[in-house]
Order: C-alpha cells, then sequence, then structure tokens
C-alpha cells in the first residue's frame, strides 16, 4: 500500500517538514509541494492523489475552497492540517468535504495514523476541535449526547452508533465496541447519512453534538 499525498501550504518550512517527516514512513508518497490552493485543486485534477494535505489559511485560495473544488472535481480526499482552530474555518472545511481536520502540532505517529484512517474511507476530527464547535455553536452552554437532536429519527441502535462517531470512534472499534460486523457499521452509517442529508462521518459527529446540520 502506497498513499500518495501532496502538501499546499504557504510556508516553505512547514512544507518541507511535513515533506520529511511523511517520507519516513515507508507507506507515504508525496508527489508535489504547492503554495496555495488554487495550485492543489489544477495538480489534483492532473493527478492521481489520495490525500490533499491543507493549510487553511494560503493566499491566492485558501484551505476551505480548495477542499470545495477538490471534492467537486477529484478524487482527492482533503485533510486540513492547520495551526488554527477557527470555528468558521473548521465548519467550512467540514461543508466542503474535508476527511480530516488535524492540528500541526501533532506528533508524526498521530498525523500517520490519521491519514492512513482518511485513506481507507474513516474521517478524522480531533476531540479538541469537536468541543470547540460544540460550545460555540450552543451558544457557550454545552451540548450532552443527543439533547439536541431529533431522536424520534433514529432506532436506539443508530443512535449508539453516533454517539461512537462523535466520540471519534473509527469504524473496526465501533464494530468491537457493539459486538457488530465492520459491514453492518457502515451500513448503519449509511442510512444515518441518508435520513439527515449528510455526505460524510465527522458530519454525523458535528450533528450529534450540536444539533445543527452542517
Amino acid at each position: 500500500m502506497t498513499i500518495k499525498i501532496i502538501i499546499a501550504d504557504d510556508n516553505s518550512f512547514i512544507r518541507e517538514g511535513l515533506h520529511i517527516i511523511l517520507n519516513t514512513y515507508e507507506e507515504f508518497n508525496v508527489l508535489a509541494q504547492v503554495s496555495d490552493g488554487a495550485e492543489a485543486v489544477e495538480y489534483c485534477r492532473k493527478h492521481a492523489v489520495d490525500i490533499a494535505l491543507l493549510d487553511i489559511r494560503m493566499t491566492r485560495m485558501d484551505g476551505v475552497e480548495a477542499t470545495k473544488q477538490i471534492v467537486a472535481s477529484t478524487k482527492t480526499k482533503p485533510v486540513i492540517l492547520t495551526t488554527f482552530d477557527d470555528d468558521d474555518y473548521i465548519l467550512g472545511a467540514i461543508r466542503n468535504g474535508a476527511k480530516g481536520y488535524l492540528l500541526k502540532n501533532n506528533d508524526p505517529e498521530r498525523i500517520r495514523d490519521a491519514l492512513k484512517s482518511v485513506y481507507h474511507g474513516t474521517s478524522i476530527i480531533q476531540d479538541e476541535m469537536l468541543d470547540k464547535i460544540k460550545t460555540s455553536l450552543s451558544n457557550g452552554q454545552q451540548v450532552s449526547g443527543d439533547a439536541k437532536i431529533d431522536t424520534t429519527l433514529f432506532t436506539e441502535r443508530e443512535l449508539e452508533i453516533m454517539a461512537c462517531i462523535a466520540k471519534g470512534y473509527s469504524n473496526k472499534e465501533i464494530a468491537e465496541e457493539m459486538y457488530i460486523s465492520g459491514g453492518t457499521v457502515a451500513n448503519y452509517i449509511t442510512t444515518i447519512l441518508g435520513k439527515i442529508g449528510l455526505k460524510h462521518r465527522t458530519q454525523i459527529a458535528v450533528y450529534y453534538l450540536t444539533g445543527k446540520v452542517y
């Protein structure tokens, strides 16, 4: 397995550092470094890229807009990697289809594991960011569990799976927790997404924690 990656960041020091870090893992192949979102979109349209690591704040085109265009026109999975944890950026990236949202100060191993999870179909968003979204969208009042979602839309099993997703569990971890197969978990997630008109599991986490659809 070789995961083909590009790195988009307008800071050359960050780009090169990430390149060096990712190249220490044999499962990654960094195809290119680019300096803004527009270049990332153009590269992904012309090449087979598995994951685009995108900084949020870049000249010409930021990571949020680049995510939107990459998702719309390629099979590449965008992952936001940034030093910023601003709510608007998080929600914008989620809304536009980002498959992961990570802070740059993570240990290399955590970044590696997150990229592998995204490659295999699991969306990743850090607990710190989910907590921040939960707080800000509830006007400073913590939302507990499914307190603000319409529980009549879902079966008890679906609510349990949503709770696990909100805790950051992977499909495999949910399957082990609930003693069901990974395929069954995937089917439940597809059903949940269809009921609330969402596209990926990170949106389920945000919906479960806040009662809001993004």
